[in-house]
């Protein structure tokens, strides 16, 4: 029987496209609606979080108040803070941000999945140096880290990066329950990255498990992982909150990049998520490729919503093709042991989807008002609360 994904990507290939009048999502975007103006439910939803997450005055008061809690938390410890970082603009900017304007004592956290480009390198060197931030490093066993990779590329999923993503979550919650910190921030923006489209992507740590057990050896090595109980601890016990500081900053990235350049001697890497070659990889070449998803529709309509790009110059760049250095697959092959031939199987081979594996998708469902609380106390983000725990499969 045809799974869910194939079907949905058959479905996607073949139907007739209807475009959101405002930004670039269209019919083929997972879950989309459009009401009668023709706008998507995904730019009314970035309307609603215009209005619960404020920029100007009402937003530098939401942040002084997080500054004012995360100092007296951390009296008698050595950090107010965690973040983490990847050499990438947005987690630089949130170094600089967090020490020069707010004067928080920042312990940088950083998960190596070995594939740092060499630019991320030297921009976490040259930016933790001038700031003077301590960093907090996890480096992964490279040779199962390649087996557990290898096993999801077996399976056929789109979340290829799903073993690095929550690795660095859970190298942020080790890092603060080491130091006794409560608060992690986080760089994102929805301004400028986006929301991305719930059918795109699952992850959690059962899925990963699961993945490894039925494709690989089951072995997870020394990869951190987020398993449920430990991460209600860190929650429940600990009183550990994450906070996203730019939803209340009205935030440009290209102008932040010019003052990282100039004041920290920092490098541009050439395009969203390619500071590490993993990460170009996933988002230049495999998920295009074998699944049809461009996550540049993600980050242009937002950039479009927030007034960053005209809807016209998002529908002419949107039909370029990405870059990609092939040099980087080849690579990936051979540390994951794969040859020609069975790359080829790899991405002949009809997508799964996450439904088919065990994950800990029931447990959010069933436990919806638990998270929503969390969420009302600012321990999970809204994201994640309604992705997990409202959206049924």
């Amino acid at each position: 029987m045809m799974n869910k994904l194939f079907k949905f990507l058959n479905n996607y290939k073949n139907a007739e496209i209807t475009v959101c009048k405002r930004c670039i999502y269209d019919s083929r975007i997972p879950r989309i609606s459009f009401d009668n103006e023709g706008i998507c439910d995904y730019c009314r939803q970035y309307d609603q979080m215009m209005e619960e997450y404020p920029i100007g005055q009402e937003g530098e008061k939401i942040i002084a108040q997080e500054v004012e809690q995360a100092k007296d938390d951390g009296r008698g410890k050595p950090y107010d803070i965690v973040i983490g970082v990847s050499g990438g603009a947005d987690s630089s900017y949130m170094l600089h941000l967090a020490k020069k304007k707010y004067g928080l004592r920042v312990l940088a956290a950083h998960f190596d999945n070995t594939y740092n480009s060499r630019i991320a390198v030297e921009n976490i060197d040259a930016v933790l140096d001038k700031l003077e931030i301590d960093l907090y490093t996890h480096v992964v066993d490279n040779i199962q880290f390649q087996r557990i990779y290898k096993s999801f590329f077996k399976a056929s999923v789109p979340e290829i990066d799903t073993p690095t993503d929550l690795a660095l979550a859970t190298v942020l919650y080790d890092a603060a329950e080491k130091y006794g910190i409560k608060h992690i921030w986080e760089g994102h923006s929805f301004r400028t990255e986006g929301i991305s489209p719930a059918g795109w992507f699952y992850m959690d740590a059962m899925y990963i498990k699961r993945i490894h057990e039925k494709y690989g050896d089951g072995n997870l090595g020394n990869l951190p992982v987020l398993w449920l109980d430990k991460w209600i601890k860190w929650i429940t016990e600990d009183k550990i909150k994450k906070f996203r500081p730019l939803y209340y900053l009205d935030y440009n990235k290209e102008e932040n990049k010019k003052m990282l350049a100039e004041r920290y001697d920092w490098q541009w890497y050439g395009g969203h998520h390619m500071e590490n070659r993993t990460a170009y990889f996933v988002n230049n070449y495999y998920l295009p490729n074998k699944f049809g998803i461009d996550l540049r529709y993600s980050e242009f309509s937002a950039l479009i919503r927030a007034g960053m790009m005209q809807r016209d110059e998002a529908l002419k760049k949107i039909k370029e093709k990405k870059v990609f250095d092939n040099d980087i697959l080849e690579e990936i092959k051979k540390r994951c042991e794969i040859s020609d031939f069975e790359w080829n199987e790899i991405m002949e081979k009809p997508p799964s989807h996450y439904t088919e594996h065990e994950t800990y998708k029931k447990t959010f469902e069933e436990r919806e008002a638990f998270f929503y609380k969390l969420y009302q106390e600012g321990y999970v983000t809204k994201s994640f609360y309604y992705k997990f725990c409202v959206l049924k499969d």
